[in-house]
């Protein structure tokens, strides 16, 4: 196993307005701990790039915004000077090298010794699966295989902080999924400090330790992946992450009333916009449900059913059920939703 390495990285009040007056970024403050890794989640155009390049030393930020790695301000200092590894969507290999002469690359324009170069790149070698493939170009390689080179390359050095901007993206959805498992595993195994760049959801949550959804350029939410899935800050995130029924409706006495009766959240608001994700909410027996509306659809979905229920709220509901329930469209059906599952947003969501 390699050292663990990897500094503690502070990002504070830092914004980027361009020449034109464009705000890409909005101040933000983000305390990244070492050996940590922080997805920047969010859709095109939200920010989590420049940040990611601010980091980087790649753009300066706005007046005032610094970037600290260990304590040490390194604002100011260009790209070379930061020790940062970075992977890209396009990989940005060397065509005319063998994979072993990328992976060292880095290594050998910082005159690390022959020996201690070889050393480093068979230790990499062995942990991103590339064995017996040393001496291959890289044309001669898969994309998932100058994925792992790219990673290889970029961690050899021993960065203080890894920045990984959609290096997954190019690849079909089966090896993306195989890809982001090893990715993980070597992240947790190296220990070093990452910050992954994605607008992917399933990526965000298997990689990050805390992930930051970003909107329009600002930070809409910080947490861990269970906080941002259960309790999204508001609308947006809720939606954004994850398949989420969005309930708008009056509270009496503790209930949403909506057109298919009673549902309890316990709460004292005259109104309330409600997240129910959809594999939260069970069919149960119509006649002895408070709730009940008509199966719309039933959809196949590979390791569940999903099923759109019409008439129990002011949209239709979706929920995500086992295969071993069976109902029919146009089927009356009670629902059962656990008030503790329900999430109110704030009504400006």
């Amino acid at each position: 196993m390699m050292i663990r390495h990897g500094a503690a990285l502070k990002v504070e009040n830092c914004g980027k307005t361009f020449a034109d007056g464009t705000c890409a970024l909005a101040r933000a403050t983000l305390d990244i701990a070492q050996s940590e890794t922080l997805v920047l989640l969010g859709p095109s155009g939200c920010g989590k790039t420049t940040l990611l390049r601010i980091v980087a030393g790649l753009e300066m930020p706005d007046a005032g915004g610094r970037v600290l790695f260990d304590g040490k301000d390194l604002t100011r200092q260009p790209i070379e000077k930061r020790n940062v590894g970075m992977v890209f969507q396009s990989y940005a290999l060397f065509p005319n090298m063998t994979v072993a002469e990328n992976i060292g690359y880095g290594l050998r324009i910082r005159g690390v010794s022959r020996s201690e170069r070889a050393a480093r790149v068979a230790e990499l070698i062995t942990l991103t699966n590339l064995g017996g493939l040393e001496h291959r170009r890289i044309d001669q390689l898969s994309g998932g295989q100058r994925q792992r080179v790219a990673l290889a390359r970029a961690v050899a050095i021993r960065p203080s902080v890894l920045l990984l901007d959609e290096p997954l993206t190019a690849l079909d959805a089966a090896l993306r999924e195989r890809l982001r498992g090893e990715l993980n595993g070597l992240l947790r195994t190296l220990g070093i400090t990452a910050i992954y760049v994605t607008h992917d959801q399933a990526e965000a949550m298997e990689l990050g330790d805390r992930i930051v959804v970003m909107r329009k350029g600002a930070i809409a939410q910080v947490g861990t992946p269970r906080e941002i899935y259960f309790t999204p800050a508001d609308r947006f995130v809720a939606e954004f992450v994850g398949a989420a029924n969005i309930i708008e409706a009056p509270i009496e006495s503790g209930d949403l009333i909506l057109p298919g009766g009673r549902q309890p959240v316990g709460s004292t608001r005259a109104k309330a916009v409600a997240m129910v994700r959809p594999e939260t909410i069970a069919i149960v027996d119509a006649d002895k449900a408070s709730l009940t509306g008509v199966v719309d659809s039933i959809r196949f979905a590979g390791d569940r059913q999903r099923i759109i229920v019409r008439d129990a709220a002011a949209i239709p509901l979706a929920l995500d059920v086992p295969h071993t329930i069976h109902v029919r469209a146009g089927e009356r059906i009670g629902l059962s939703i656990a008030a503790d599952s329900i999430r109110l947003l704030p009504a400006e969501g």
